[in-house]
């Protein structure tokens, strides 16, 4: 039999973590997926601010099923570098938060751009994030969303062939319907 983990974003729910802990242990979760929190989005946390969380997550009888990050959600045309260097940070944090999965995306493009015109960059980017986190024992996880280049299938199976082996794909339905994408056959 499937052994499934119940995860969430629990920011959803409202509150600090505290609430969120709460949130999750009424509902059955035993994971999170962390997001909002106390001091913003979890991608502004630090290695130190990453530590106490664990604390506190384990006090809670709460894991770390993934970081959610916003990782490839900045414009294609945005620089690169500082933000590769805070994805670094967040790589260290997934370690200490005891998870291998953290989830990102393929970088906004702007309205009326041709998507594909800017696939080689977008790959490029992505397989930087993927090398060093996989370096580092953890695994890039896409997610399709409105306006960056992976926002429908098409695009999407074209990040996960294309780096195979390096990336896993998380599938948004309400994402794709968005976008106008028919996810029933």
């Amino acid at each position: 039999m499937a052994e499934f983990i119940l995860s969430a974003f629990a920011d959803e729910a409202g509150g600090g973590i505290l609430d969120q802990i709460k949130a999750l242990q009424e509902n059955g979760f035993t994971h999170i997926e962390p997001r909002g929190l106390d001091y913003g989005n979890i991608s502004k946390y630090t290695p130190e601010m990453c530590r106490e969380l664990k604390k506190v997550l384990d006090d809670g009888g709460i894991s770390v099923s993934a970081i959610g990050s916003p990782f490839g959600k900045i414009n294609i045309r945005d620089d690169f570098e500082e933000h590769f260097e805070l994805f670094k940070v967040n790589i260290e944090n997934a370690n200490i938060l005891g998870t291998d999965k953290i989830r990102i995306f393929s970088f906004y493009i702007d309205e009326g751009e041709v998507f594909e015109d800017y696939r080689d960059e977008v790959l490029e980017r992505l397989e930087r994030l993927c090398d060093y986190a996989l370096a580092h024992g953890v695994m890039c996880c896409h997610e399709n969303e409105r306006g960056i280049y992976g926002n429908n299938d098409t695009r999407c199976l074209d990040i996960l062939k294309s780096l195979d082996g390096k990336i896993k794909g998380v599938f948004d339905a309400g994402n794709y319907i968005i976008d106008g994408i028919d996810i029933l056959p």
